[in-house]
């Protein structure tokens, strides 16, 4: 399974939303571990907004991450209603912004999220 944390810095989750982080950070998770296969430049963040939680921009999102099978951020904005419900795409909220907690939540979560079962 593929993660994508939205990131601010190499250390901390972006505080905003997903579709600002600067890059995102994607690893790959399984029963043996997790580790860290990739950092990506977020192509959509300096993307204009229509308004608040732009469907383009989610679009736009959604399209850089298609290989990625979770989306991971520290907090839940308008789009991860859309992720949910009109994409194949799981998201993890990991309630931290500290990137370290947040792969030890997600390592704690790993069941529940083969199944979809994590918010």
């Amino acid at each position: 399974m593929r993660v994508a944390f939205g990131m601010e810095d190499d250390e901390h989750l972006t505080e905003g939303h997903y579709g600002d982080s600067k890059f995102f950070l994607i690893y790959e998770i399984d029963e043996n571990g997790i580790k860290l296969v990739e950092k990506r430049e977020n192509k959509a963040a300096d993307m204009e907004e229509a308004e608040h939680g732009d469907v383009n921009k989610f679009k736009a999102v959604i399209a850089h991450l298609m290989d990625v099978d979770v989306l991971a951020a520290y907090r839940m904005g308008p789009n991860f209603v859309r992720i949910k419900e009109k994409t194949n795409k799981r998201v993890f909220l990991t309630r931290t912004r500290d990137l370290n907690h947040a792969l030890e939540r997600l390592r704690e979560n790993f069941e529940k999220l083969k199944i979809g079962d994590v918010l």
